[in-house]
């Protein structure tokens, strides 16, 4: 099978007027040009691009990763991959040792799902603190303990990928060093920690700042706190929701100048309200009011979100702050380098599963490959 557009987004370059030979669920060849192809889809004007990575989502489609339910994480894969998400890491909130014992065991036992593909784990929390708790619950939060680590890795069959924690926390930068020998990238958030303190957790190992902004110390130009370590701080990576809500546009920009398009990790966040009605939600312990496009608890603070990966690109495109190429490097590539999987996912080359996007002159979703099978 080939298909062809007029823009194809490669790892470094936009391919124009290509195709690509799909074979058995992979991609067999680039081509380069494609105007002596007859039998082939062609999509035209479009952009074919890598399938979305969206390393950051708690729930879809009614259902949440700490529902420890297999049949609602099933739902959440096959319902995600239709909005261009081909791989995800189902991510946990701070809850109790037993519930996240059961909720990494039911992820690891059913991680070849149809639909989306489980790349990992995402373990946020329960290693914060509370003066940025966000939509956390801090009667569960501790200090990090490795064991409990190591635990819920041996629970998950050894798929946690990535784990959040506040650095100004006693023991962290053991905690960091340990954690990254067992294959686990460390993520910083929900944090009142100074610049200094989050440094201390980047150079134990440290490499992600959990959506930018929010839940973490506020940049000051005496005290740059979390914010001025996600902005400045070398060979690390930055998360940004832009659902508009999250993050003013602007602000937004303002990672992207400081960082560089590749080294931030377009997420979601999204809760178990993605894809629903606008009403009323549970997002762990803690009820949330959907309604204007955002998910809040009843004192009003955001709570997770309800952002499809595939508007959060169009969202930066048309805000001018970064080229189509640019954008969606930031919601494949870029996510699936932050937690080492860019191996298996967030890039078009030969030999790769074709895990694909189509996306029309106005960049909305127009199709989408798994396997090289069409979707949508």
């Amino acid at each position: 099978m080939f298909i062809k557009s007029k823009y194809i987004v490669l790892e470094d370059r936009v391919l124009e007027n290509g195709a690509l030979e799909i074979e058995n669920g992979k991609i067999k060849n680039i081509i380069e040009n494609s105007s002596n192809l007859k039998d082939c889809i062609d999509y035209k004007n479009s952009i074919i691009a890598p399938g979305f990575v969206d390393t950051h989502v708690h729930g879809f489609s009614g259902h949440d990763i700490m529902d420890k339910d297999a049949e609602g994480l099933k739902i959440i894969c096959e319902d995600i991959v239709k909005i261009g998400v081909t791989s995800f890491l189902p991510t946990t909130l701070t809850s109790s040792t037993e519930n996240l014992n059961q909720a990494v065991k039911v992820v690891g036992e059913n991680k070849n799902c149809n639909g989306a593909k489980i790349r990992g784990i995402f373990l946020e929390g329960p290693f914060f603190t509370i003066k940025h708790k966000g939509a956390q619950n801090p009667s569960y939060f501790s200090e990090p303990n490795i064991d409990k680590l190591k635990k819920w890795q041996e629970l998950s069959g050894g798929i946690i990928k990535k784990i959040a924690i506040a650095p100004e926390l006693n023991g962290t930068e053991e905690f960091v060093k340990e954690a990254r020998k067992i294959g686990v990238y460390v993520a910083l958030g929900h944090s009142d920690a100074t610049y200094e303190e989050a440094k201390a957790a980047v150079d134990a190992g440290a490499s992600i700042f959990v959506h930018t902004y929010n839940g973490m110390s506020p940049l000051h130009h005496r005290k740059p706190g979390m914010v001025g370590a996600a902005l400045t701080l070398k060979d690390v990576y930055a998360e940004l929701i832009c659902d508009g809500h999250h993050v003013h546009p602007a602000a937004a920009d303002v990672v992207m100048k400081c960082r560089g398009y590749d080294s931030v990790a377009l997420i979601t966040d999204c809760m178990m309200a993605g894809g629903m009605p606008e009403g009323d939600y549970k997002l762990g312990d803690f009820d949330v009011k959907v309604a204007d496009g955002t998910a809040r608890l009843e004192s009003g603070s955001l709570a997770g979100s309800i952002l499809r990966l595939k508007d959060g690109v169009k969202n930066v495109i048309n805000w001018g702050i970064a080229s189509p190429f640019e954008a969606l490097q930031m919601a494949s590539l870029v996510p699936a380098k932050s937690v080492g999987i860019d191996d298996v996912c967030g890039k078009i080359d030969i030999d790769r599963d074709a895990d694909l996007v189509v996306l029309d002159s106005n960049y909305d979703l127009e199709a989408v490959y798994l396997d090289g099978n069409l979707l949508k």
